[in-house]
């Protein structure tokens, strides 16, 4: 096992030793890249061997000195300036150059290009002045990682490098071109980079509302000397149906603006102001919707009743001859409503649909003396009458006691049993009567409250008043007074 130990120790001494030897014999250069300096050891004889061998492609812009064909002596420094690589995009095309140039008009102006004051010039994206200087070169980064191989292992290795260039930059000029705007009635000038109409407009601070037009469209792109044009709408408010409807238009008249906005006017519908009204930054327009209802109205006329004494008949009986019709007049209104408030109503016809017809009713006038047996004897009467009977004295008949007409009946007679209180109209006064449960009793008095078939039978204030609310038969005794002193037809109050 020391053999084999031995022999290996031996190999990799010899190969160190061989290693070392080879760098011994080498002989050290120092190359300056754009300015940036790397110290090698090679093998090589000239400059151009030493250029292969690192693998660095040159151009017909580069520098190099001394010379490619030159023979190296140790310590010899090779400095070399490779050119930049820039790309220009102007005018509608690409440039592409290798250059020395340090600034962005040098450039320019070796592509034969140059920029304006109004022109902008973007570099590596960024906008930056014309006159202004290229960034500071740097080398890429695999001619770095290239160049510390070199170094590191101390030979040059064909192809190590495959380019060690700067950084390329791209430059784009954007032309300015001249534009004239026609805002409404003024005009302006000015000169802008943008691509495009909506753009250009943008930059100049101006604002547009959706009713506007614009003359080219927002999107066309710009070519010098380009006139755009800006029709300008108007702010306009519409109330229409309860709700306010808020728009810009460039329409004339307010019947174009409805058509705009689908506001449309249907049968006697008008608007204020009139469609056919020029408008003016501002105003309203009312849209006012009419309609227009016939209404038919009826007015009654009342019957008449006519009353006939039938001579055959007996008193209080009465029978209907002939029915009574209501007669009707009939009218038409013409209504007209604007925004459901109503503005007018005119008649436009009025007429006799029904004529009325009066009421016939016959009455008996036959009066017959009839006997009617009571605990007090025969009486003879010749009406009999169902009336409302209340009870009543002096003392409530509403007069305090020491009134002078304390108790004092209308006929002057004092109040007391035997006395009753009638209304006159159906059965006059100084009538002798007989109420059942009552007895005879002479009509001698009135009430406030006493109207029609209602009686109030008097007692005494020495006796208490009975209950004798309620209906009862009412006997009109005889002698049967005069025809012209008989009412016929009696009153239906109060109802029974």
């Amino acid at each position: 096992m020391n053999r084999y130990f031995w022999r290996g120790f031996g190999a990799a001494s010899l190969l160190l030793l061989l290693v070392f030897g080879y760098w011994l014999t080498s002989q050290p250069v120092t190359l300056v890249i754009n300015g940036q300096p790397y110290l090698i050891r090679t093998h090589q004889r000239t400059v151009g061997e030493v250029i292969r061998a690192i693998g660095l492609t040159l151009q017909p812009q580069d520098t190099i000195q001394p010379s490619l064909d030159h023979p190296l002596a140790p310590g010899e420094a090779i400095t070399i300036h490779l050119a930049r690589p820039v790309a220009i995009e102007a005018d509608g095309q690409t440039w592409r150059l290798l250059t020395h140039q340090q600034t962005i008009a040098g450039a320019l102006g070796e592509a034969g290009l140059t920029a304006h004051a109004r022109d902008q010039v973007y570099i590596n994206g960024t906008v930056i002045s014309a006159a202004s200087d290229l960034p500071p070169a740097r080398p890429d980064t695999a001619t770095l990682h290239g160049l510390a191989h070199l170094l590191a292992a101390a030979q040059t290795p064909q192809g190590a490098m495959a380019s060690s260039r700067p950084e390329p930059v791209q430059l784009i000029v954007r032309r300015a071109v001249p534009i004239t705007l026609h805002d409404g009635q003024v005009s302006s000038a000015f000169y802008t980079t943008q691509p495009n109409v909506g753009e250009a407009l943008l930059e100049q601070g101006l604002t547009l509302f959706l009713g506007d037009k614009v003359t080219p469209g927002l999107g066309t792109r710009l070519s010098p000397g380009m006139q755009i044009y800006i029709q300008r709408s108007l702010p306009v408010d519409i109330s229409v149906d309860g709700r306010l409807i808020k728009t810009r238009t460039r329409r004339k008249t307010a019947g174009e603006v409805l058509a705009q906005e689908g506001v449309a006017l249907m049968g006697q519908d008008f608007s204020r102001p009139p469609a056919s009204q020029p408008l003016a930054a501002g105003d309203l327009i009312e849209v006012v919707r009419v309609r227009e209802e016939v209404e038919i109205e009826q007015e009654f006329i009342p019957f008449e009743s006519e009353w006939i004494p039938d001579p055959e008949m007996e008193l209080d009986q009465q029978v209907k001859r002939q029915e009574g019709v209501t007669g009707v007049i009939k009218s038409r209104t013409r209504v007209r409503y604007e925004n459901e408030q109503e503005v007018w109503r005119v008649l436009e016809d009025k007429w006799l649909d029904q004529a009325p017809n009066k009421q016939i009713i016959a009455y008996g006038a036959n009066i017959v003396v009839r006997t009617l047996d009571t605990p007090d004897g025969p009486i003879e009467y010749w009406r009999k009458i169902s009336m409302l009977t209340t009870p009543y004295n002096a003392a409530s008949s509403g007069k305090a006691a020491d009134h002078p007409q304390y108790g004092i009946t209308r006929t002057g007679m004092r109040v007391g049993f035997g006395m009753a209180a009638v209304d006159p109209k159906v059965i006059p006064l100084m009538t002798k009567i007989y109420v059942p449960d009552y007895g005879i009793a002479l009509a001698a008095d009135t009430g406030g409250l006493i109207v029609g078939k209602h009686i109030d039978l008097a007692y005494d204030d020495t006796q208490p008043l009975p209950d004798l609310y309620g209906w009862r038969d009412v006997y009109i005794l005889t002698p049967v007074p005069p025809a012209g002193n008989i009412r016929y037809v009696l009153p239906q109050w109060p109802p029974q």
